[in-house]
């Protein structure tokens, strides 16, 4: 059978194949469409959007933390300097898993405990593209391990950067402080912007009330970086500003000087220019090495520290209450003086006791079969309890109230540095108000040689003497000298502020105080006769204490070398020179020392030694001489000291000592 032959229609086919070609024409003009559409919209009407985000992935802005101001002493010498270090970090956006990242790090370069739990506190409350530290101070050996290991650590960078270090240290710890890792609570307070690549900030001391001036003023650079974050150049950049210079009134040779008199002793010293204010010296000891505490202290030297009985951490010299024992004695004399309450010619008749009027208790004097007919110098020389027993009395406790705080006793001196304590000078109103109970008589007697309720720091005992040395000039105590921008040529020095004048009745009243403080030194018979020396070019006015820490029953006999270290006597000893030119105005205190005029007045002459070595004959005996200054004192303009912020603890009871009793045993 034949099959059947189709014939092609070519015009049928070549209709269809025109169709198809002018849809598939349509199709892709329309498609060429949107996308020329969809161009216009990018490139032109959201351009500057893409420009931004696709900037944004090649350019980021880094801040650039700027350099923390020096710290110097009196002449010069540094004291807090900013040493290179490389740092390592980790910027938690570029790596996957953190944990394992750190665990890797560890076994390249050594990594303490304490360092880890920081780092992953830091990742929790910064932003997660912020470089977090993880190691400071990097060692060579470490750097270059790190850097051949870099391709297979993802986010780990090494920053060359500057570390906080105090070459004196220990000398310095209580008075410059140091700078430590800003912690969770300081990161709220302090300006965020201002702080953007800063991880420390002032601790204590000079860096804590200083931190505004000394931390400086953040900049900014941006930076082009590649797929991995990596910087690759610079392309613009703002300079932050660097931190302040401080100059400080001490002197860190007669820092050192003290301490080395201090040997292994507890206790604090302050020396005080009574010219002006300014802190020449001022320690606490023991003292520790403020560089463990810049990056970071490990759990176990701080739990050392922290938990010994001989307290390193604690500024005795701003913190410590102390009874001032019998160096309030001459305070006291000169209050009676002023107020009329005794003369010049007052004696009294001293058997080794005092009694109030009516009343069994027996007072007792350091010597037990007593002073005899005793004056005013003679008071002072040889430290008779039952003269200040009797005139204290007499005084009252309000009046005794009120010329001890115009001479800084019971109040915060405003030293600036922050923590102070306030001491305390009690009152009628102050018992009343703080214990709801009366005042008594014999709180009185005892207060009068500085025992029962009666508490000074260090520093309010040497402010205290300044302003006797100078006549009622109460200053300000000042630490910081200078302040100097790093665009300055000069530094701009600190003025000094006087914060009263105390009115002087009679001039003879303070001589004759002067010449029993001065007795108590050259005279044959005072309490310090030992700081008398054949070739002195100067004379000393001071005045010894020693201070029960325990009260002692009333027939019961005290037995020095039967007590164990922590109750025997607190040694105090106060003191200005020269007599008629003063030049330094010193305290110390040596707990549980002894005697003052034993243990605690050498460690004075040492330093007042050390301190008017450097001037002549002439700038010591002669009052019109002035002290001579540092040339930077002298072409400097002044400026206004920043406030230094008030500790709100307004207790003035200290923790080092707690007294049951007020009925204390005191010599001088």
């Amino acid at each position: 059978m034949a099959q059947r032959q189709h014939l092609k229609d070519h015009f049928i086919e070549q209709r269809i194949f025109h169709n198809r070609s002018i849809v598939a024409i349509l199709f892709t003009i329309i498609l060429f469409g949107i996308l020329a559409f969809r161009l216009f919209v990018l490139q032109i009407n959201n351009h500057e959007h893409f420009t931004t985000l696709s900037q944004n992935n090649r350019v980021s802005v880094q801040a650039t933390p700027p350099t923390r101001g020096l710290i110097y002493d009196r002449n010069g010498i540094i004291l807090a300097e900013n040493l290179p270090s490389y740092t390592l970090q980790i910027i938690p956006e570029q790596t996957s898993d953190i944990d394992n990242l750190v665990n890797e790090l560890s076994l390249l370069v050594n990594l303490r405990e304490v360092d880890i739990k920081k780092f992953k506190k830091e990742v929790r409350r910064k932003r997660r593209f912020e470089g977090i530290p993880l190691r400071f101070r990097l060692t060579d050996e470490e750097v270059a391990i790190i850097s051949v290991n870099l391709h297979r650590l993802p986010g780990v960078e090494i920053k060359a950067q500057l570390s906080r270090f105090y070459p004196y240290g220990r000398e310095t710890s209580h008075i410059v402080g140091y700078v430590g890792r800003i912690n969770e609570k300081e990161l709220k307070s302090l300006p965020f912007t201002n702080y953007s690549g800063t991880n420390h900030t002032g601790k204590l001391g000079i860096e804590k009330s200083y931190e505004a001036l000394l931390h400086g003023q953040v900049g900014y650079q941006k930076v082009e970086t590649n797929v991995r974050g990596r910087v690759l150049r610079v392309l613009e950049r703002n300079n932050p500003v660097p931190g302040n210079d401080l100059y400080l009134n001490l002197d860190i040779n007669l820092q050192k000087v003290a301490i080395d008199a201090f040997a292994d002793k507890r206790g604090a010293l302050v020396a005080i220019d009574p010219e002006n204010g300014h802190v020449l010296a001022m320690i606490s000891m023991p003292d520790y090495d403020a560089n463990l505490f810049v990056n970071g202290i490990d759990s176990k030297t701080y739990n050392a520290l922290n938990t010994s009985w001989e307290r390193p951490l604690y500024n005795r010299t701003i913190l410590g209450g102390y009874p001032p024992g019998s160096t309030t004695k001459p305070f006291f004399a000169l209050a009676g003086l002023e107020n009329n309450t005794i003369q010049l010619d007052h004696e009294i008749f001293c058997p080794g006791f005092y009694q109030l009027k009516g009343k069994a208790h027996k007072y007792r004097d350091w010597k037990k079969w007593g002073h005899g007919k005793t004056d005013i110098s003679k008071s002072i020389v040889q430290s008779c309890d039952v003269f200040y027993y009797d005139l204290a009395f007499q005084l009252g406790i309000d009046k005794m109230h009120q010329f001890m705080t115009s001479f800084g006793f019971g109040k915060r001196s405003g030293i600036d540095i922050l923590g102070e304590r306030s001491g305390l000078m009690p009152s009628r109103e102050w018992k009343k108000r703080v214990r709801k109970q009366v005042w008594f008589p014999g709180e009185t007697v005892i207060a009068g040689i500085g025992q029962g309720y009666v508490l000074v720091t260090p520093l309010q005992l040497a402010l205290g003497t300044a302003t006797l040395a100078n006549g009622g000039k109460h200053f300000q105590p000042q630490l910081v000298n200078a302040i100097q921008r790093k665009e300055d040529h000069v530094p701009r020095q600190v003025v000094p502020q006087m914060i009263r004048k105390i009115p002087i009745k009679r001039q003879e009243n303070w001589n004759e105080i002067y010449h029993g403080m001065t007795e108590v030194i050259h005279g044959a018979r005072g309490t310090a006769r030992r700081l008398n020396k054949p070739d002195m070019r100067y004379k000393i006015a001071g005045k010894t204490g020693t201070a029960q820490v325990f009260s002692v029953a009333q027939d019961a006999t005290y037995k020095e070398e039967e007590l164990e270290e922590r109750l025997k006597d607190h040694a105090l000893f106060m003191a200005f020179a020269p007599v008629k030119n003063p030049k330094i105005a010193i305290a110390v205190v040596v707990e549980n020392g002894g005697h003052g005029g034993s243990v605690a007045a050498p460690i004075a002459g040492e330093v007042i030694e050390a301190y008017l070595s450097q001037f002549s004959d002439e700038e010591l005996n002669n009052p019109s001489r002035k002290s001579p200054v540092t040339p930077m004192k002298k072409s400097a303009p002044p400026t206004k000291v920043p406030p230094s912020a008030v500790d709100p603890d307004n207790t003035a009871s200290s923790p080092l000592h707690k007294h049951k009793e007020h009925e204390e045993h005191v010599h001088g």
